[in-house]
């Protein structure tokens, strides 16, 4: 019989990737509180709708397009506008959340390196950025290992818990953009 964490890998695609994060460990009143999921953070907060409300909207835009294109063309002029501002809340953020670390990403989970241990089973919320998008997500996790490094830190898997869709698609989206350049680069360097 494999092993929870052997099926993790079948499912689901990883990528190494640099992202800003931060987590909290959730105590148990909290576990099932869906107000765990709300940052303090206003700029945070309005980043992560911003990309939500775009993404969500990607098919309208794709409708206008085919009945009225100037209008098409002058909504995604607004669009590239708003993204601009997204970029410059996406600085601001990133000083609050501290600098980005390397990860091990996938549409189930999150594996990153701590100097404190984490107990299997935690609950964690994470405040996450995608980079170089700004993309800000705040989910919930649950910790599935955490084996300490030579170097001292510990390495920490994680398995997202109650993703919504659109979260899921936005991830996903994120690691096909991150494979597709990953194959750009390896083809560049062999050339």
């Amino acid at each position: 019989m494999s092993s929870p964490d052997a099926d993790d890998r079948r499912e689901y695609y990883r990528i190494e990737d640099t992202l800003a994060l931060e987590f909290r460990p959730l105590r148990g009143d909290e576990i099932r509180s869906e107000e765990v999921l709300q940052d303090d953070s206003a700029l945070f907060n309005l980043l992560s709708d911003l990309h939500l409300a775009d993404f969500e909207s990607q098919h309208l835009l794709r409708h206008i397009n085919e009945r009225d294109r100037p209008l098409a063309s002058y909504l995604k002029v607004i669009n590239k506008r708003i993204d601009l501002i997204a970029q410059a809340l996406t600085q601001s953020v990133l000083r609050e959340i501290g600098p980005s670390r390397k990860v091990t990403l996938s549409e189930g989970g999150i594996d990153f390196c701590d100097p404190q241990p984490m107990p299997v089973g935690q609950g964690l919320a994470l405040k996450i950025v995608l980079l170089p998008q700004g993309l800000g997500l705040l989910l919930r996790a649950r910790v599935t290992h955490c084996r300490q490094q030579d170097g001292g830190d510990y390495a920490i898997g994680t398995e997202f818990e109650t993703l919504s869709d659109t979260q899921r698609q936005l991830l996903a989206r994120h690691i096909l953009q991150r494979q597709a350049l990953e194959r750009r680069l390896a083809k560049a360097r062999s050339e």
